[in-house]
């Protein structure tokens, strides 16, 4: 199994997450608020220990399942095509999760901002780059907008990917919105996204109608 120098720049970043759980843990509270409502008030707590390396054992584990994925898919080969873009996506996400461990300690060391205010421009460059490397999927079983009607056809693939591209991009511009507006963030960061998602899950149904009455 070959690692490429994104998938180790990733494996970094996750280490890295151990090493501040590790330097931040004798500073923490005996129960570190761990889950917060969408106006940003904390209704769940954990303990200290779990605070410190929840999300960095979550990521180790996620880094283990990223690298079997392209072994496990039946069209690995095609995976193998945009490898690198998956790469980067891996490496975003766990920079996604490293500042948002990294949110969660500032709260809980004293910080209280509104959480939900300042993981929106990161949800922002999350869905803008997923945008950009479903512009880029090729069909596989793993990755990209996988339906019945995606993938039973190369062609509905494209055209679903090219329109959930387009539309992702347009969430991560919208979740930008949270960050101004924060009494709203988790709308302008939820609604978005799930818009796109449903609307090109739909669209992969008719154009698969159309090309299937075409033939």
């Amino acid at each position: 199994m070959k690692i490429s120098k994104i998938g180790w720049a990733s494996l970094a970043v996750v280490l890295a997450s151990f090493v501040v759980g590790w330097y931040f843990y004798p500073l923490l509270p005996e129960r570190v608020a761990s889950h917060w409502n969408s106006i940003g008030q904390v209704n769940g707590y954990m303990s200290r220990f779990w605070g410190a390396f929840l999300m960095p054992i979550i990521s180790l584990v996620m880094y283990g399942f990223f690298l079997l994925i392209p072994l496990m898919d039946p069209k690995n080969e095609n995976i193998q095509k945009f490898r690198k873009y998956f790469d980067m996506f891996i490496l975003i996400l766990f920079l996604f999760m490293f500042y948002i461990f990294g949110l969660t300690l500032a709260w809980n060391l004293g910080y209280q901002i509104n959480l939900i205010q300042y993981m929106a421009p990161a949800f922002s460059v999350m869905f803008v780059f997923i945008g950009y490397m479903m512009s880029k999927t090729e069909m596989n079983w793993s990755i990209g907008i996988r339906t019945p009607w995606t993938l039973s056809s190369e062609i509905v693939w494209r055209k679903t990917h090219k329109l959930g591209a387009w539309l992702f991009g347009i969430a991560g511009v919208l979740a930008l919105g949270g960050m101004f507006l924060p009494n709203l963030a988790i709308w302008f960061v939820l609604v978005p996204v799930l818009l796109a998602a449903a609307i090109s899950m739909i669209y992969s149904y008719f154009v698969f109608k159309a090309e299937k009455s075409k033939s």
